[in-house]
């Protein structure tokens, strides 16, 4: 393709999509083989299967998997929970590492333990995944050993196992909330007459408890099998070919003891008739309505396979939009409510319709969802609505494409986890992006709609209610079921009507302002503006992914600022201006206009500051920025329908709250952190009748009315000779007002009004429970007097209570989890929001120390902890200690400094930094050296 000198680009990217060649399609072709695209793959002669592909987002990282065939369906009934156990082991202590030294090892090189370095066990599998940096050739191969002791060499003596119960045990009574038995349930429900129903991960408190080390030995030897396993390693990496010999150096001399064990398969049966499900849970966190169709869970082998699967998606995207503009109508059967397709289980594969709804109305929500299937079965969706889902689906794969070469590797290993344990082909995205740029134009209307054939109550279909207080009736379930199907059968259901959409986000594009002041600053790479109507702007360009820019606007000047009087009513602005349309369009006309875009903008109303965010692709920067002008130009009018179902939502919410005994518990905190300050304490149902809509709407408007006063931070693939001129039209097109409006200077704002406890507090908050648990939080004041240091030396003391933070964190877990293994996890949270803006008040806050635990030792813990921090303030960390979480900040600082968001958050803390005083460059070099 000939290219224009003068283009962008961004321009070039863009024709490099939409120049893509179309492929000649047989709907027979077999997708990729038996080869995986892009890797290089392989098998070692024990059976063990390795995936080694070289990324380099992000540099120098690596991410690893070891995949295993087996899940708790594999388990006797004396086994159950067993496969979850082991996985807890391989991290407790193997043949080369023990009493936890993996995890030790982890974070010594800056590999926090947790989210990713962490396993997870489901039904059928197993895998264990590690996130490791590879700057130094030998950390690679110490990473991969850990993932070949996993494999043979996990350790099952008594003493580990007998360590490793508590944790398990904490993990399993996280699980028995109302969350977690409202799912338990529903999966019982779902699975019923199969082997799966009675095999959910992690098991049963009796095994747990008692489970022998021969019978976890047992399981471990028999199923893990190197022929059902693989290794996948995707990362920066200058050849594949030294990884796949790391690989074979830490695996190769491995052997099973015996023969692979044949997988077993485990049929979900189906059922002609419906199964109905009325659940009752006290702690529940509103009313809702499930609706599950069930079917075999075939495989993508073809193209027509993925012309199926494209076709799908665009049908669950259609009928999203419906939902979505039910939901949004004059009074909704519903608050919201989605459908889905997902794979459950190897063998079984379910389109999911859930709502949440308000009490007593799950019969209307369930109505209202049969009848808009049915509606589709005899109307279909309209080529206008699949236009618009066809449009959105095209934008997604070409942001997938424009950033083929910047995927992380983590999505990648990902890909590869599925080609191993699910067979999918991994295909490859130029591939992927040429089949459906290929595809898409001829997908109808017509076949789309024909996906709703499966949606029939005769095809295993399951139906759920979910209410805090008893309401609806199995009977009743079974009466609308046959109403709507009796509706269906006379065709009385009238054809699906459309709303009328505008084809302009703004209608008269405004004048351009000017620059008044620009500003380079080299060492960040950003380019600061002052336009003439006296917003701030400064944009930084990169390169880390091709198809994302985001930005955020800040002011000064927040909810603190409110007297106790407007409080409630104010602060519920952006939730009425949310329902109402914030951008001049009601939401469910909005979302049709955006049909194609990838432009999002959301608004925030904080203590201190009033925000608007967006993300968007390089292309739709111009959509994103007329969001923000129509945000400021156009006002937000409470309608009495509006109200009535924002007010009812927000009911909802309180009485969930009630019923909630962790919201109880975390309300007593806060009562006595914070004193029974009106900003801290939960919103009551009184509070919710005094609320003035008008005064809300209004206090909105003006938090978005003056453009003097936000500073914009822009960060992404942006070229300044396309961005600057629509900076200039749309932000520099706000007008200014006449007057000043909420206009506050950064050092005058309030401080939250609370104070916090004199005298140490011990208490223990009982609340009624379905099922006993135990929540724990111990609570430290903090405060920086300005008075006794310099502003930089303030900003200093501030990063080392997020430094004392972490290192707390760490230490509590050796202590609770490693050493006594009673807690599952903990985490440690740093609030110093009391006069946060203020360059001259002190810094006021509180850390908080959060775990839960048996309620019968929550006493202890609490003791070890206090120890702990004892310990800690007479003896001072370690060398270790020091060098173990200044690694893990370092190599997050390295991962962030590849990534948009995080350069953006970098700005925005430089401007709002207690050191800036109107030079970016200088607050950025104290804010960048913390």
């Amino acid at each position: 393709m000939d290219l224009l000198p003068a283009e962008s680009s961004q321009m070039v990217k863009k024709h490099g999509f939409r120049s893509l060649k179309l492929v000649s399609v047989d709907m027979d072709h077999v997708l990729g083989d038996q080869q995986p695209f892009g890797v290089h793959y392989g098998r070692l002669d024990n059976g063990l299967y390795y995936y080694v592909r070289s990324n380099s987002k992000p540099r120098m990282r690596a991410a690893l998997s070891l995949a295993v065939k087996a899940g708790s369906v594999l388990e006797e009934e004396d086994e159950r929970g067993v496969a979850h156990i082991v996985e807890h082991l391989a991290f407790s202590a193997t043949t080369k590492y023990t009493n936890h030294d993996i995890v030790k090892f982890l974070e010594s090189i800056g590999a926090e333990f947790g989210a990713c370095q962490n396993a997870v066990t489901s039904s059928d599998d197993t895998v264990y995944e590690l996130f490791v940096p590879v700057d130094k050739p030998e950390l690679l191969s110490q990473a991969i050993s850990v993932l070949a002791e996993f494999s043979t060499e996990i350790r099952v003596s008594k003493e580990d196992l007998e360590k490793e119960r508590g944790a398990v045990m904490e993990e399993y009574r996280g699980n028995r909330n109302a969350t977690g038995r409202m799912q338990d349930a529903h999966w019982v429900l779902m699975m019923e007459g199969s082997k799966y129903a009675e095999r959910l991960p992690i098991g049963l408190e009796k095994v747990i408890r008692s489970v022998s080390p021969e019978t976890v030995k047992q399981f471990y030897r028999k199923w893990y099998h190197l022929s059902n396993m693989a290794v996948i390693a995707v990362g920066d990496f200058s050849d594949t070919q030294s990884v796949v010999e790391l690989i074979k150096t830490h695996f190769g001399h491995k052997n099973s003891a015996h023969t692979p064990p044949v997988l077993p398969s485990f049929p979900v049966p189906s059922h002609e008739e419906p199964r109905f499900s009325c659940f009752v849970e006290s702690e529940a966190a509103g009313s809702a309505v499930m609706i599950s169709y069930k079917m075999p869970a075939g495989e993508l082998k073809t193209v027509g396979d993925y012309r199926d699967l494209l076709a799908e998606s665009m049908f669950l995207y259609a009928l999203n939009q419906r939902f979505f503009k039910i939901s949004r109508g004059k009074d909704p059967p519903y608050f919201s409510c989605s459908a889905a397709a997902d794979v459950l289980v190897h063998p079984l594969k379910a389109y999911i319709m859930s709502a949440s709804c308000k009490e007593k109305g799950t019969m209307k929500a369930l109505e209202s969802m049969l009848i808009e299937v049915a509606r589709v079965r005899l109307h279909g969706f309209s080529e206008r609505e699949i236009s618009i889902v066809r449009a959105l689906l095209m934008s997604e794969i070409e942001s997938a494409y424009l950033e083929r070469d910047q995927m992380q590797s983590t999505s990648l290993r990902d890909e590869y986890l599925q080609h191993f344990l699910r067979n999918e082909p991994v295909i490859g995205i130029e591939y992927e992006a040429q089949l459906q740029k290929t595809l898409l134009p001829h997908i109808s209307a017509l076949d789309v709609s024909k996906y709703v054939e499966k949606l029939r109550t005769s095809c295993s279909c399951v139906i759920k209610t979910i209410e805090p207080r008893a309401s609806a009736t199995v009977d009743d379930l079974k009466n609308i079921v046959l109403d709507v199907n009796s509706l269906e059968g006379e065709k009385s259901i009238s054809p699906w009507d459309e709303e009328q959409i505008p084809e302009e986000i703004v209608s008269t594009k405004p004048n351009p302002g000017n620059i008044v002041q620009q500003i380079e600053y080299s060492k960040i790479g950003a380019t600061e503006l002052i336009l003439s109507n006296g917003m701030q702007v400064c944009y930084k360009c990169t390169d880390f992914l091709d198809d994302q820019v985001v930005f955020t606007g800040f002011s000064y000047g927040g909810l603190s600022e409110l007297p106790e009087s407007n409080y409630f009513s104010c602060s519920m602005g952006p939730t009425i201006a949310g329902e109402i349309g914030v951008y001049g369009y009601r939401p469910s006309v909005l979302m049709d206009m955006l049909a194609g875009k990838r432009a999002e903008v959301g608004t925030k109303l904080g203590a201190y500051m009033r925000t608007f965010s967006g993300d968007c692709s390089p292309s739709d920067l111009e959509t994103a920025l007329q969001l923000v002008y129509q945000l400021f130009t156009t006002s937000v009018l409470p309608g009495e329908e509006d109200v009535k179902i924002v007010m009812q939502m927000a009911e909802e919410a309180v009485r969930a709250q009630e019923r909630d005994p962790y919201t109880a518990f975390a309300n007593r905190v806060k009562e006595l952190n914070y004193g029974n300050s009106y900003f801290f304490r939960p919103i009551r149902i009184s509070d919710l009748q005094k609320v003035d809509p008008l005064k809300a709407c209004e206090y909105f408007n003006n938090c978005f009315r003056d453009p003097s006063t936000f500073t914009v931070v822009i960060v992404g693939n942006i070229d300044p000779s396309i961005a600057v001129p629509l900076i200039l039209q749309y932000l520099g097109g706000i007008p200014k007002p006449p007057e000043p409006v909420l206009h506050f200077n950064r050092d005058d704002l309030k401080g939250l009004p609370f104070t916090f406890p004199k005298t140490i507090i011990r208490e223990t908050v009982h609340s009624p429970m379905v099922e006993a648990q135990c929540s724990v939080q111990l609570c430290f004041p903090v405060e920086l007097k300005n008075g006794t240091m310099k502003s930089k030396l303030q900003v200093e003391e501030i990063h080392r209570v997020g430094f004392l933070s972490k290192l707390i964190e760490t230490k509590i877990m050796q202590v609770l989890r490693f050493k006594h293994g009673q807690i599952y996890s903990v985490g440690v949270s740093v609030f110093l929001g009391g006069n946060k803006p203020s360059r001259k008040g002190d810094v006021r806050g509180d850390i908080c120390i959060n775990f839960s635990c048996d309620p019968e030792i929550s006493s202890k813990l609490v003791d070890l902890t206090l120890d702990e921090i004892l310990h800690l303030q007479e003896e001072g960390p370690s060398d270790q200690d020091v060098s173990t979480i200044l690694e893990i900040e370092q190599r997050a600082h390295e991962n962030g400094l590849q990534e948009n968001y995080y350069w953006l958050d970098r700005i925005l803390r430089s401007y709002q930094s207690r050191v800036y005083s109107g030079d970016l460059g200088a607050s950025y070099e104290v804010v960048s050296t913390q």
